[in-house]
């Protein structure tokens, strides 16, 4: 799948879906950091990608970057109330409250 994937890239297309197809894939494949960089590009294409930016937490969260996911789930949440999608935003909301309470209640 991620070849396939990537093959689509090399070969000129470069949107969000693909970007977020990539990232997912490699998350799959246990490669956040690739991951991280093919979900920051979906991002940039639509920042209004709030799957891409709950799974950008998550892959900087697998790398150890509590920083980086907070961020990246703040601006998830940002992008989910923004379009009404209210299930995503909570879903973000958790993970930002669960990595807190992890850094000893800092506020990431």
């Amino acid at each position: 799948m991620r070849a396939a994937l990537e093959k689509l890239l090399a070969d000129g297309r470069d949107d969000a879906l693909l970007r977020f197809s990539l990232g997912n894939a490699c998350l799959k494949e246990a490669d956040a950091a690739a991951a991280a960089g093919h979900f920051r590009r979906a991002v940039e294409h639509d920042p209004g990608y709030s799957a891409a930016w709950k799974l950008l937490g998550r892959a900087l969260a697998e790398q150890g970057d509590r920083a980086g996911a907070a961020s990246a789930w703040q601006n998830g949440i940002e992008a989910a109330e923004a379009r009404g999608d209210v299930q995503a935003a909570k879903e973000m909301q958790v993970f930002l409250k669960r990595l807190r309470k992890h850094s000893g209640g800092a506020s990431a």
